[in-house]
Parts: C-alpha cells; sequence; structure tokens
C-alpha cells in the first residue's frame, strides 16, 4: 500500500508539474486539469454569489475580485496537491506513518526544509519539495508583472473611448460624435490604433487566459462592448460611405473579427468560423435603421441608401456577432446596445453624451470714435 501510495505521489506531482508549466512558462492557451478544475470552481462561486444581486455597481465590484481570486486559488491548489504528492512518496520511507509522512512534507514544502529524515532517498524528497514550493511560488510572482502590463495596454484605449463613443459604447455614437465636431477625419486613426489593440488582445488573452476575466475599470465599458462598438462603427462606415471611409476600416474588421473569434473559441463560447453574409443575425433591419436615423440627426452624410447600406453591414456583421454576443454573456457584461441578450433582465440605454456647452462670445467695440475723446467733436463734459 505504501508504494502504491508512492506511485499516486509521483502522478498527482506530475500533473501538477505540467499544469504549472503550460499556465506559466508556456506561451500559448494549453489547459491542465487542476486549472481547469479550478476556473470552473471560482466562476461557479461567483455566479452564485451575485445571481441575487441587481445592483450593477455592486455586482461588478464583487465580479473585479473574480481573476485575483482564481490566481490565488490556483496558487493554493498547486501547493496543496505538491503537500500531498510529496507525502504519498514519503510514505514507504516512513512505515507508513502517514501523520509523519505528511509533516515531512509540509515542512519542507513550507518552511524550506527544517525537517530532516535520516536516509539518502527521503531526504532527495524532502530537498525536491523544498526546491519545488519555492519556484511555484516565485513563478507565479514572476508571472504577475506580465498579467498586469497586458492588462494596463488593453484599458488605455478602452478608456479613450468613452470620450468617442460614450457610456455604454455603441458603434453609430462613435461616427455621430466625430459628425458633431466635424472630426471624421480622425476616424481613420481610430481604426488603425484599434487594429493593432485588438491584435494585441488576440494574442494575450489566449495566451494568458485569466485575463478575458480581468474586469475593466468602468462597469459600462468593459473591453468586449468597446471592440464590438468600433467593429460595429467601422461596419458602418463602409455600408453607408463606401468611397470615402478610410481604408483603414477593413483591416480593423478583419483582425476584429478573428480576435473575437480566437477568444471565443478559448472561451468555448459558440463561434461561426466560416459564416455567409446572408447568415441570419440577431440585429434586425429595425435596429439598422434606427442607426441610420441616429446618424443622419447628427448630420453624417450617405453615399448609399439604407437599402442599399444594409446588405453590406451584415455581411460585415456576420463575421463577428455570434462571438462577441457570446463573450459577453459568458462574462455577464452590462446591457449594451447591439452587444445581444443576458441572463439578466434590463434594456441597454442609449450612451450618455455631454451637453454642448459654448463660451460666451464678448461683444465687439464699434469702429465709432467714442464720445469724448480726443479729436472729436462734440465731446462730453470737461
Amino acid at each position: 500500500m505504501a508504494w502504491m501510495g508512492f506511485a499516486a505521489g509521483v502522478c498527482l506531482l506530475l500533473l501538477t508539474g505540467s499544469s504549472v508549466i503550460k499556465t506559466l512558462l508556456i506561451p500559448r492557451n494549453l489547459g491542465s486539469l487542476i486549472g481547469t478544475l479550478v476556473a470552473r470552481s471560482v466562476l461557479f462561486a461567483f455566479r452564485l454569489i451575485t445571481a441575487p444581486v441587481e445592483n450593477l455597481y455592486r455586482r461588478e465590484k464583487i465580479l473585479s475580485a473574480g481573476a485575483p481570486t482564481f490566481l490565488f486559488a490556483l496558487l493554493v491548489g498547486w501547493l496543496c496537491s505538491l503537500y500531498v504528492g510529496f507525502a504519498l512518496m514519503l510514505l514507504p520511507f516512513t512505515r507508513d506513518d502517514m501523520p509523519n509522512a505528511f509533516r515531512l512534507s509540509g515542512s519542507s514544502l513550507f518552511t524550506l526544509g527544517f525537517a530532516t529524515p535520516a536516509g539518502a532517498a527521503p531526504y532527495g524528497i524532502v530537498f525536491a519539495a523544498a526546491i519545488s514550493g519555492l519556484g511555484v511560488i516565485a513563478l507565479m510572482i514572476g508571472y504577475m508583472p506580465t498579467i498586469y502590463s497586458a492588462y494596463n495596454r488593453r484599458e488605455i484605449l478602452v478608456i479613450m473611448l468613452e470620450a468617442l463613443a460614450g457610456k455604454p459604447p455603441w458603434g453609430p455614437e462613435v461616427l455621430a460624435r466625430q459628425q458633431l465636431i466635424g472630426n471624421v477625419e480622425y476616424l481613420g486613426r481610430v481604426y488603425e490604433r484599434w487594429t493593432e489593440w485588438a491584435a494585441d488582445i488576440s494574442e494575450s488573452h489566449t495566451t494568458y487566459r485569466t485575463l478575458i476575466y480581468f474586469r475593466s475599470r468602468y462597469a459600462e465599458n468593459a473591453w468586449p462592448l468597446a471592440l464590438l462598438a468600433v467593429l460595429d462603427a467601422a461596419a458602418l462606415h463602409l455600408a453607408l460611405c463606401p468611397d470615402s471611409a478610410p481604408a483603414e476600416a477593413r483591416p480593423l474588421l478583419r483582425v476584429g473579427y478573428m480576435a473575437l473569434r480566437q477568444i471565443g473559441r478559448t472561451l468555448r463560447v459558440p463561434v461561426n468560423d466560416d459564416p455567409h453574409p446572408d447568415d441570419p443575425l440577431r440585429l434586425t433591419r429595425v435596429d439598422f435603421d434606427e442607426a441610420v436615423q441616429h446618424l443622419d440627426a447628427a448630420g453624417w452624410v450617405f453615399e448609399r441608401k439604407p437599402d442599399e447600406a444594409w446588405p453590406h453591414f451584415r455581411g460585415w456583421r456576420v463575421n463577428y456577432e455570434l462571438a462577441a454576443e457570446g463573450i459577453a454573456a459568458h462574462l455577464d457584461l452590462p446591457q449594451a446596445k447591439w452587444s445581444g441578450p443576458r441572463a439578466r433582465l434590463g434594456h441597454a440605454r442609449m450612451p450618455e453624451r455631454p451637453a454642448h456647452r459654448e463660451p460666451q462670445v464678448a461683444a465687439q467695440p464699434s469702429d465709432r470714435p467714442l464720445q469724448g475723446a480726443p479729436g472729436v467733436s462734440g465731446g462730453g463734459p470737461p
């Protein structure tokens, strides 16, 4: 029985080592049994906790602790697996004394080996336990700057988008606001920067899957909603104004929907890898006409009529709608227009637009000379 425990301990250590290496050392999306079990447990617990919470900001405050909790729980899971694994390996050398085996394993793993058993084999196991515990903690510490650096890169453009699209973000509002301030030419620069941003999150969020669950700083400006709004803006721009739309819009759409599909596959949400332009959309023609009216009210100049533009717009959106809505539902994001249904009740509201205010212009001085000025007849009293 002791040697069977030894074999089980070796298997558990190999399983733990594989999970650590896949998660912290290999730069690609590789699943592990321990990581999957911890992730599902943490996700289930937070969904259970937030189920009765209706207040948006309170719910987001709770959910914001989900990703850090997963990292902490994963570290604890690894250390516990190492603790049990090395204890089982020590059983044959402690004469089936289970409490003593766990005491030696814990002493070596958590106190760097203050307990020193007799014999070369058990001493080697204790030494390996001490190195393993220290190594796992050091790797996790080194992992954190990478995670938070990628998080900060992601959030810069997300925060900037609030000035362009309001809160929550909506594609037509991106176009309308630039039209209202006479800054439509700037949209090409916006599309270019978001193309690079989409490529960045496609790499970082599939390599380090925990990043997907790190909530954005502002609840209604979540990063999937922001990317969806920019993609919708580019699709509308190309559909309504094919001649004047910036050349940067097409690369954005291509890179953007590929990023959403890759992240969707990482989360195991439904993704259509080869959609047809005529595939059904959840977004309706009524929604599209509402967007056209919104742009018309802002003074947007159309090159196509809505009837001509609708097939082109749906041909673009069908590439990313399913993945975007699946990600938003999986992460339980706040409601936003054109982002699909949620499990919770509530309706998406229009983006907030700041009040239009201009400084009062002071009255210009008259060109007529003032009465009483030098050299002017008819002056006032001396």
